[in-house]
């Protein structure tokens, strides 16, 4: 392989596993602000307890995440130096905002809301949790912003063998990127809901004595993907006319098989779903039982059909990185191929633990399930 195609296969690797944790984190920080907003208003102790269990799965994916996203930044610089050399000035605006929102707003609010469980003010606390999804998904916003000039660049100049950033407003008005992002957005909101539905399908299948604590869980992941689903599957038809317009080659050349797929997993959560909605009428669904074995199996499908349309959207744009500007193989850093073998080699094997270990860590907090009294969310206690 040339040096090229093992840069294009590190970077598919990498982002394809940081993608994933960065679906379920989002997806799980809109349900936890609903379930403390419940808490918070009502004083419930089921809600109580079922924000600090999935605020505990949420922390356990939100850290791992940070980490393979940390790995993946450095491969700009390290494989895609052209990049950086000819539109770093306008594709390293958003990363720069992506990069503060992320790894220091973001995380400062979420260590905030986990160390200050009993000894803040309950709306203070609450506010801290609704700033980190803020931040989440201004996160996803800036990062979808930079990823929509790759696929049509605006708001540059050539200056020179360079591009300027001229208007900023530009980019957040590309037409590739408003709809991209609230297809992400609803991506994200799918995949916390498949996996609230599984997993408290799969504590039913375990016969668990927490029945009204996971009967909740059950109907608000659900009820979640039932909503969700149909405006993914809007978001992403909406696209067609902008790709038609814009990039033409990618619906007539592009991995079509990638595309179908991830459209026909759409389709079936989407209609699984909404003939669940009434299964959930005095439990049917739970006494039933082959439903729940169906929900815990169904717990990869939405993370698939995200990664087959990562795939469709970047392996689309091909011959071309800055589309109609930078053709990838002029982007990538002069390093000898067996150098960017090595690279890819550690770099999978890297993300592949962090897979591991998120697995295991989450395994083990969904067989442990929720504590009977209130303890904390944060990961180390799982760990004990």
């Amino acid at each position: 392989m040339s040096a090229a195609d093992l840069a294009r296969v590190q970077f598919a690797t990498t982002t394809s596993f940081h993608f994933l944790f960065v679906l379920l984190t989002l997806g799980l920080v809109t349900l936890l602000a609903i379930m403390q907003t419940r808490f918070t208003l009502t004083r419930a102790p089921v809600h109580e307890r079922m924000t600090r269990f999935w605020g505990r799965i949420y922390v356990i994916n939100y850290a791992l995440g940070i980490a393979t996203g940390i790995v993946m930044e450095f491969q700009f610089g390290l494989n895609w130096s052209g990049l950086a050399s000819y539109a770093g000035d306008v594709f390293g605006a958003p990363l720069a905002l992506e990069t503060l929102v992320a790894f220091f707003l973001e995380s400062t609010f979420l260590g905030l809301w986990i160390f200050g469980w009993g000894r803040l003010n309950r709306w203070v606390h609450l506010a801290l949790l609704y700033l980190t999804a803020l931040t989440a998904y201004a996160s996803a916003f800036w990062i979808m912003a930079a990823n929509g000039f790759l696929q049509h660049p605006v708001g540059y100049r050539v200056d020179g063998n360079v591009l300027r950033l001229e208007d900023f407003s530009a980019l957040l008005s590309n037409p590739t990127f408003g709809t991209a992002l609230v297809h992400v957005v609803f991506a994200s909101l799918t995949v916390g809901g498949v996996f609230l539905t599984g997993v408290s399908a799969y504590h039913f299948i375990k016969r668990t004595t927490e029945t009204d604590f996971f009967r909740r869980s059950l109907r608000m992941g659900v009820l979640t993907t039932a909503l969700a689903t149909p405006a993914l599957i809007g978001a992403g038809v909406a696209q067609f006319p902008i790709l038609k317009e814009f990039q033409p080659g990618k619906l007539a050349s592009g991995p079509e098989l990638a595309l179908e797929a991830m459209m026909l997993i759409g389709v079936v959560l989407t209609t699984v779903s909404w003939l669940t909605l009434p299964l959930l009428i005095k439990d049917a669904v739970i006494r039933l039982r082959f439903p729940l074995y169906l929900m815990v199996i169904g717990i990869p499908l939405p993370f698939a059909a995200a990664v087959l349309g990562w795939v469709f959207r970047e392996v689309g744009r091909q011959p071309w990185l800055v589309y109609g500007l930078l053709r990838t193989e002029d982007a990538v850093s002069h390093v000898d191929s067996s150098q960017l073998l090595l690279s890819l080699v550690v770099f999978s094997s890297l993300f592949v633990l962090l897979a591991c270990v998120d697995w295991v860590l989450m395994a083990r907090a969904v067989r442990r399930g929720p504590d009977v009294t209130p303890a904390p969310v944060s990961p180390l206690v799982v760990t004990l």
